[in-house]
């Protein structure tokens, strides 16, 4: 079904996108920083999921409403913009005592950082416009099947996304759990999960969609 050359050379590609820091690598670090491993790994499960839903839009031909609805590309970008500013001010605002979290319910927190990985993506209209410019490069129309080679090639590209970006949000909570042990060191990671987040926002915001 697909060109096992030109999915050898997307292979390659991928991996080194996959390992490029970019936006979601930088939300995953932040979370994994603020919620610890589980919360970094969950939130690249997020971001993962949604990556799957923008490459199903991508192979059936959903991106075409951005170029037939200019004004929705422009909604989901301050809508993410805004959610991630959200973010942003919950982590200024994040006065907790190292250890607290330990006493409430995990499951919550695990289902937040899911969530909120996976909302703040699928708000990212940059991400379906990514699809549509990076996957069918890897296409061979003369093999047929056009829409089964883009889900083979959008379920590849997540399938390493997420073991790279897992293991990078495992990482950032494991390392945020030893600093988290000084009440200074914690605010201050608090403040650094904020500054990223507003700084994907403004990123969002001012970067041209060409």
């Amino acid at each position: 079904m697909v060109d096992m050359s030109l999915y050898a050379a997307f292979l390659v590609a991928a991996f080194a996108l996959c390992v490029t820091p970019g936006p979601g690598m930088m939300f995953i670090v932040a979370m994994g920083g603020r919620g610890g491993p589980a919360a970094g790994v969950m939130a690249a499960f997020g971001v993962a999921c949604a990556m799957l839903v923008h490459s199903v839009a991508a192979a059936l031909g959903l991106s075409a409403l951005f170029t037939a609805l200019p004004t929705l590309y422009h909604v989901l970008r301050w809508a993410g913009a805004a959610y991630l500013l959200y973010l942003a001010v919950k982590a200024f605002r994040d006065r907790s005592v190292p250890g607290e979290e330990e006493t409430g319910a995990v499951g919550p927190g695990m289902r937040r950082a899911f969530w909120q990985g996976a909302i703040t993506n699928l708000l990212n209209p940059k991400v379906i416009l990514f699809n549509v410019a990076f996957l069918p490069q890897f296409v061979d129309p003369t093999l047929g099947h056009v829409q089964g080679q883009l889900l083979l090639l959008g379920v590849t590209l997540v399938v390493m996304g997420f073991l790279w970006d897992g293991s990078v949000g495992l990482a950032s909570g494991r390392l945020s759990l030893f600093l988290r042990r000084s009440a200074r060191v914690n605010r201050w990671l608090n403040i650094v999960s904020g500054t990223v987040f507003t700084g994907l926002a403004v990123r969002l915001v001012a970067t041209s969609p060409k």
